[in-house]
């Protein structure tokens, strides 16, 4: 018996060194924000004890009377995923970008709030303190579902839409609208997702958490490659290291989902620029099919061959079409 206790023991010093070897600690918030928050970034007070880091460029931004777009990103990115759109419409739109909470350099809420409710919330917090009365909402994924939310819960907020492979439609018609071969092929979907899912796996990879699977997620979520540099593997390993946010992410996804409901979805008013990458692995172009189907003021466009981030893989194609979609109407910036 003894044996077996010192065989245990031994194991026990051995997983806990390995720990000690293997574990990747957290980023460090000063140099984190030397290296991604420099200007034009901001951080901005929004209540609740929250101070979201931010940018806001166009024509003069506060004083301009541009008409002002909110960009929202996905799980586990953050600003920086909208810098081509910013370069592209910054010179006619106020053009607003944050990091949500549990991401980037805003970092987790401080009641570990991570519910679409909260989310919609920090919204339309931030446009009260930019002075915003009324804009345009843009959110790829994750922040897809949350600008549904906003516009579904502010609707005289919301002057219009864009949604870039966003989530919150619910499954089960999403579902309907897929072939059955499709739903029953299992392709391994995004390592990444997958992990943050996994009960006590997740706890492990909020302490061993190395590049390469970082690279490997991105590298599942698109299909144009060519836009996963070193420089955008180390934003996102840094970023999900920045100080909470690793347990943020864990918090996030052991969450219930939370779709809108179809009759909330239906009722959503707004113009809505509906864009997706017929490649997506995580969100089905069938739900950007759904949305186009269930929101009475809306507009589809399919890019073929691109994945899960339009807004980079296929930056060119997607501002043509946004700012088409713009010329269509004017929401003022107040």
């Amino acid at each position: 018996m003894k044996w077996v206790i010192r065989g245990v023991l031994a194991l026990a010093v051995l997983l806990v060194a390995a720990f000690l070897v293997l574990r990747v600690p957290d980023t460090d918030p000063g140099v984190m924000q030397a290296r991604w928050g420099g200007a034009p970034s901001q951080f901005v007070e929004i209540g609740d004890r929250v101070t979201v880091h931010l940018r806001d460029e166009g024509p003069e931004s506060e004083e301009s009377d541009a008409p002002a777009i909110i960009l929202l990103h996905g799980s586990n990115a953050d600003l920086h995923t909208w810098e081509p759109w910013v370069q592209g419409l910054k010179d006619t739109h106020r053009v607003i970008r944050f990091d949500q909470v549990g991401h980037g350099l805003t970092g987790p809420d401080p009641d570990d709030d991570y519910s679409r409710a909260n989310y919609a919330s920090d919204v339309i917090e931030v446009a009260d303190a930019l002075g915003l009365d009324t804009f345009i909402l843009g959110g790829n994924s994750m922040g897809g579902k949350h600008a549904l939310s906003v516009a579904h819960l502010f609707p005289e907020r919301v002057a219009g839409l864009i949604l870039v492979d966003a989530s919150g439609a619910p499954q089960a018609q999403v579902e309907e609208l897929m072939d059955p071969a499709e739903l029953e092929k299992d392709d391994g979907g995004n390592i990444g997702f997958a992990i943050a899912r996994m009960p006590g796996v997740n706890w492990i990879a909020q302490h061993i958490t190395p590049r390469s699977l970082i690279q490997q997620s991105l590298e599942q979520s698109v299909s144009n490659k060519a836009i996963i540099t070193p420089v955008m593997v180390d934003r996102y390993w840094q970023m999900l290291r920045y100080p909470g946010n690793r347990a943020a992410t864990m918090e996030r996804f052991s969450t219930r989902f939370e779709p809108l409901g179809v009759k909330d979805i239906e009722a959503i008013t707004a113009p809505a620029l509906i864009l997706w990458g017929e490649e997506d692995r995580l969100i089905p172009v069938e739900a950007g099919q759904w949305l186009d189907q269930a929101l009475p003021n809306s507009a589809l466009v399919v890019y073929p061959d691109i994945g899960h981030l339009p807004q980079e893989e296929a930056v060119q194609a997607t501002l043509r079409d946004v700012k088409s979609w713009l010329e269509g109407f004017d929401t003022g910036s107040s």
